[in-house]
């Protein structure tokens, strides 16, 4: 199923965020996916761990939709963790960084609707 396999590399991409905010977030790689400065990292370490456990969650959920089973009983748990993703997606895009309208809102969306659809 096409909307099991979207759930499971976006449940993916978010235990990396997790990584990246959580553990890694002074590197220079993490820097660079953000585009911070190592000024700015060091400050805001503390803050982007808490931020990285929400993706964490984010992540659990879908993992959870699947371990239920799609298109069966994992479907509502996948609908909501996808929706949350979504707007997270959404209000990072409108205040943050427009690329995390397509990192993150429209993989959201493609697998929902691949959801909705049953494919």
């Amino acid at each position: 199923m096409i909307g099991a396999g979207l759930v499971l590399l976006i449940a993916a991409l978010h235990l990396y965020i997790l990584v990246l905010e959580m553990f890694l977030w002074e590197t220079p790689r993490a820097r660079r996916v953000f585009g911070t400065t190592p000024e700015f990292a060091s400050a805001t370490r503390v803050l982007a761990a808490n931020q990285g456990l929400y993706n964490g969650f984010l992540a659990a959920g879908l993992l959870w939709a699947l371990v239920l089973d799609l298109p069966g009983a994992g479907r509502e748990v996948a609908v909501f963790f996808l929706a949350c993703v979504l707007v997270a997606g959404l209000y990072g895009a409108a205040t943050a960084s427009r690329r995390i309208l397509f990192v993150q809102a429209l993989p959201a969306a493609l697998a929902l609707g691949a959801i909705f659809q049953g494919i």
